[in-house]
């Protein structure tokens, strides 16, 4: 007798192939049998006529770190049939870290958990951490490269002295060894946006030597982004390893068109031996903290220092000019934006300020509105969340379409009730996966139903080196989702973003019934995953 019999569905296996009728079997944590299964019994029967039957989808870009220490259940992200979390994007994961970098890492989890303890330093200590909490979705660690980075110099700008860089390399190898995926940076972001192609690829040489992969939030994504983009390709080139190009856009009305170009590069790339693929979120849409609007120099010294500077009514002035002209090959977030589509979404202790746009709030106040961006900047403590409106749809279709990009939601697990329901978060934390099959598959046909389940499956897989997982084949990890093709949906919007999705219906973590008719059972059957090595 199975443990789970999904009867009458209409599989989609991740290959990328149609669908086929088939019942599927589990049997504890693994697909026991997929076929006509007559006769077959089992301790829980699903009936899946006019349902889809699918591998669980793998979030290849999360920013879940802190969120699953708070709650593991993950509402947002497993309720869209999500059941692994890629998490340390962008440069910034919770381990490996040391004192020097808890100083700056822990304040952004206080406003989640005011009593957080910090028990670790080291990734190994961490992924046990989340090991003992229990989660209910798998979870993928990498290194942040920025984390790494201010464990060793802090905020400096400047390249690292060979004991320094020796220091970090011993770090991202003591991360792989703990089982970590690879190495991701955050270009754009401090302290990362100090260093340089040559320090980045060096540390990436490291995590290349254990078999990980190289996952970056580039240097620009606006007027820099072909060049961001070659430095990417550059540093997979150098470190021989495969490339992962976080949310893949051309960002800014005066760039629209140009994914063009940057879709061009990657196939240039992957033409002559680079491993480089992309992920993307199907939203016009981005978001971030408002301070990465600055200039890199105002935040040298950490936040402590950048507050003086927004004191400093001639610093302010240096601001406002690097803002708007740029400094040093930098662009601001802000060209081809501006404040009047920059939503204030998380702005504690001033919560007045959630959901207007910086240019509105500005008027509210009769002031300027770079002051008002740095008046805001000062009032919050620095850590002030935007959603900005950047993104061009045919961009945003024509990059979905390439065969070589993944959906990533470039979001964190979170709960629409509990000490994580904080502000107007961006929707895609609700949405992203359900948003693709339902807006971009059913309702404009931008690419194919079963084209979407790869890109959300077996094509991450692929990409980490979960090669037990991303396909509905017997002896694969049960992580299965059973949808209705024609109700799923995005329920959550940029003013009301506490919704979850429609049209999930059940969910499966290793083989644990997670998500029934759309509800959380309170089931903790995820697993944090070590890499073991890629063959």
């Amino acid at each position: 007798m199975y443990t789970v019999l999904i009867r009458n569905g209409r599989v989609i296996d991740g290959a990328g192939n149609p669908w086929y009728s088939a019942d599927v079997a589990l049997q504890g944590g693994t697909v026991a049998a997929v076929g006509k299964l007559r006769g077959a019994a089992a301790g829980l029967v699903v009936d899946a006529g006019g349902l889809v039957v699918s591998p669980g989808f793998i979030d290849i870009h999360t920013h879940s770190d802190g969120p699953l220490l708070v709650e593991g259940a993950g509402h947002s992200h497993i309720r869209q049939g999500v059941t692994t979390n890629v998490i340390g994007n962008c440069g910034t994961s919770l381990a490996p870290v040391t004192d020097r970098a808890i100083e700056y890492l822990k304040p952004q989890r206080v406003a989640e958990d005011p009593d957080l303890v910090w028990d670790w330093k080291s990734m190994g200590e961490f992924l046990a951490r989340l090991e003992r909490q229990g989660v209910s979705i798998n979870v993928v660690p990498l290194i942040g490269h920025g984390s790494v980075r201010g464990s060793v110099m802090g905020f400096a700008d400047r390249p690292p002295t060979a004991s320094e860089l020796a220091e970090m390399k011993e770090m991202v190898a003591a991360a792989m060894r703990d089982g970590a995926f690879g190495l991701s940076s955050g270009l754009i972001y401090v302290p990362g946006s100090y260093s340089t192609t040559d320090e980045v690829a060096e540390l990436a040489k490291v995590a290349a030597e254990h078999g990980g992969i190289y996952a970056t939030h580039i240097r620009g994504e606006n007027d820099t982004l072909l060049e961001a983009v070659a430095e990417a390709i550059e540093i997979g080139r150098r470190a021989c390893m495969p490339v992962e190009i976080a949310h893949f856009k051309a960002m800014g009305r005066h760039m629209w068109g140009k994914s063009v170009d940057s879709l061009r590069m990657v196939e240039d790339a992957r033409a002559a031996g680079i491993d480089v693929t992309c992920d993307q979120y199907p939203y016009n849409a981005s978001a971030t903290g408002l301070g990465a609007y600055m200039p890199a120099w105002a935040h040298v010294g950490g936040a402590g220092e950048m507050k003086k500077r927004l004191q400093d009514p001639a610093a302010r002035t240096r601001m406002k000019h690097d803002i708007l002209s740029g400094v040093d090959g930098w662009v601001s977030l802000y060209k081809g934006v501006g404040w009047d589509n920059t939503v204030i979404t998380r702005s504690q202790g001033h919560e007045e300020f959630e959901g207007l746009t910086v240019a509105e709030i500005a008027k509210q106040r009769g002031r300027d509105d770079f002051d008002t961006a740095f008046d805001i900047l000062l009032e919050c403590g620095g850590r002030v969340g935007v959603v900005y409106f950047t993104i061009g749809d045919e961009d945003l279709e024509r990059i979905m379409r390439h065969p070589a990009v993944m959906i990533g939601s470039d979001s964190s697990a979170i709960a629409a009730e509990g000490p994580l329901s904080l502000g107007k978060p961006h929707p895609r934390a609700f949405g992203t996966f359900v948003r693709v099959l339902g807006h971009y598959v059913r309702e404009k046909q931008t690419i194919s139903l079963q084209e979407a389940v790869r890109k959300m499956t077996s094509l991450p897989a692929q990409k980490l080196g979960l090669y037990d997982r991303g396909l509905l084949r017997p002896g694969m990890k049960a992580d299965v989702v059973v949808f209705d093709p024609e109700t799923v949906a995005d329920r959550a919007t940029y003013t009301d973003p506490w919704q979850y999705p429609a049209g999930i219906r059940h969910v499966f973590v290793n083989g644990r019934h997670t998500i029934s008719d759309g509800e959380h059972l309170g089931t903790m059957g995820g697993a944090v995953l070590r890499m073991t090595g890629r063959p």
